[in-house]
């Protein structure tokens, strides 16, 4: 399916300053899939993609004509339990009455003129006459009943009568599109539009408080203009911050909400009522894991049925992840068996903060001073938990004992964030900055994920931990009291973030 976005906010750039391995995925592509999810800078932009995973209601209407002329019948005004047979209507549309032989030939030729309109047949029988048809036209091209010279001209060169019938035209529930028939039901002026999220069979919407009357209604709308969505829910509050996931209603179709997603040719299986999945984070998740490389390794923190560490695991990577929600955790065992890769990924059903000082540190400690210079190997932590994810960074203040001798680099970080900010991008480094306790000036890349909400977005940090955070070192002899307050400072207080600013 075809969803168009509408971007109309003022143009707002990101400030970046990129190292090492972050920086690399800069590139024109890079730039238009940022333009792409954050274009609501852009006025007047239109961005056309091709996902089956986020969808608006069918095609809206543009033309106020269109709209009147095939505009359910007006007594379904305020409907909520749904009666298909109420919506039935006739409209009067042009016809031309035509022998069946020269049917095909005639429509070919006036092919901009007959109706176009899907799921409507442009040739039907003529019931006083078996061997003539009526070919439909549009009335829009057909003002008034009356043939333009070019369509005479055709007809004459095919031997058709030019006179136009007036033909009544039934329409029914199944004619009408989503829109038009929710925009006939919903009070008159108000918003009917609604974006939905597919998760398999399941359709995941948000509505507004006036369209809650109705929402049986536009669940079981939603299943009979969406062919393979049998289920339709509705968030009734907000996200769990603890488990990431939120109480819904089954609004219209079976109560099942088990089912099976794709993404980035990835098969993963889950329970949609007891997990966190969001269909729109698709090509953040492949964004992330086009920076590993086969032999990296990865800990992913907030890891829920395992979108990124499922692929990295494929990709050939050592993967550790982490869930504090025991029903992600059995998801992510399930996912890793559902796809070959249980013997390459370690599960951990812990609290973040645990599995960073637990896990993490002791596989960092054993590998880092291991690695030889000639070896590539790469350490990312990736910290997907977008409400909460920045406190967290603090833990890595001081996180290993010493700096091996080895040029092993530090691990790469990938921290996300919610930003209300008129500068998201400033607003999320300063936040990080506070919880290391060091500045992060030209040490991280900041990258825009999502426009979540008005003015609220979801970005990624990406930084190399700095050593003078990592790492427990002594003091230099000789240093000054400042510095020596900053070394002693076991948990780098916020007088090093201002010197290291200076």
């Amino acid at each position: 399916m075809r969803t168009l976005w509408r971007f109309g906010y003022s143009a707002r750039l990101l400030k970046t300053n990129h190292f090492g391995a972050a920086a690399s995925h800069t590139s024109f592509p890079a730039v238009w899939m940022l333009l792409a999810q954050y274009s609501g800078r852009i006025p007047g932009l239109f961005v056309a993609a091709e996902k089956n995973r986020f969808f608006t209601m069918p095609e809206a209407v543009e033309d106020k004509a269109d709209l009147e002329l095939y505009s359910p019948n007006p007594e379904v005004r305020g409907m909520t339990l749904l009666n298909r047979e109420a919506f039935k209507r006739t409209v009067l549309v042009p016809a031309l009455k035509v022998k069946k032989e020269i049917v095909n030939a005639l429509v070919k030729s006036l092919k901009h003129t007959v109706l176009q309109r899907p799921g409507l047949k442009r040739v039907v029988e003529d019931p006083e006459d078996e061997d003539s048809r009526f070919v439909i036209l549009d009335p829009h091209k057909i003002p008034e009943f009356s043939l333009g010279e070019s369509e005479q001209e055709v007809l004459k060169q095919l031997d058709v009568c030019p006179e136009v019938s007036k033909y009544n035209l039934e329409l029914t529930y199944e004619n009408f599109k989503a829109e038009e028939i929710l925009r006939a039901v919903l009070p008159e002026g108000q918003e009917v539009t609604s974006g939905f999220s597919r998760v398999g069979h399941i359709a995941h919407l948000n509505l507004r408080d006036h369209q809650l009357p109705y929402r049986h209604l536009i669940g079981q709308v939603i299943i009979d203009k969406n062919p393979g969505i049998t289920c339709v829910v509705n968030k009734t509050n907000i996200i769990d911050s603890t488990y990431r996931n939120f109480q819904m209603e089954v609004l219209a179709g079976d109560n099942n909400l088990v089912t099976k997603v794709k993404e980035n040719n990835i098969a993963y299986e889950l329970d949609f009522s007891k997990v966190y999945w969001n269909p729109r984070l698709s090509t953040e998740h492949g964004r992330i894991v086009e920076l590993l490389k086969p032999g990296d390794v990865l800990f992913d923190v907030f890891a829920g049925i395992g979108p990124f560490a499922i692929p990295a695991a494929k990709k050939k990577c050592q993967v550790f992840a982490n869930d504090l929600n025991p029903e992600s955790y059995k998801w992510l065992l399930h996912n890793c068996k559902l796809n070959k890769v249980e013997k390459k990924i370690k599960a951990f059903n812990m609290d973040g903060r645990d599995f960073l000082l637990g896990p993490v540190r002791e596989e960092l400690s054993k590998e880092l001073p291991l690695l030889k210079e000639e070896q590539e190997t790469s350490f990312h932590i990736v910290m997907n938990l977008p409400a909460l994810a920045v406190e967290f960074l603090d833990v890595f203040r001081h996180f290993l004992a010493r700096e091996p001798c080895s040029t092993a680099r530090p691990p790469t970080v990938h921290c996300y964030g919610f930003s209300k900010h008129d500068d998201p991008a400033k607003d999320i480094q300063e936040r990080a900055e506070a919880s290391l306790g060091t500045s992060l000036a030209g040490r991280c890349s900041t990258y825009l994920v999502r426009n979540v909400a008005p003015n609220k977005e979801m970005l990624c940090i990406s930084f190399q931990l700095p050593a003078d955070v990592l790492y427990k070192r002594p003091c230099p002899d000789g240093a000054n009291p400042a510095s020596k307050r900053l070394c002693t400072s076991k948990d780098a207080s916020e007088e090093e973030l201002e010197l290291n600013k200076s």
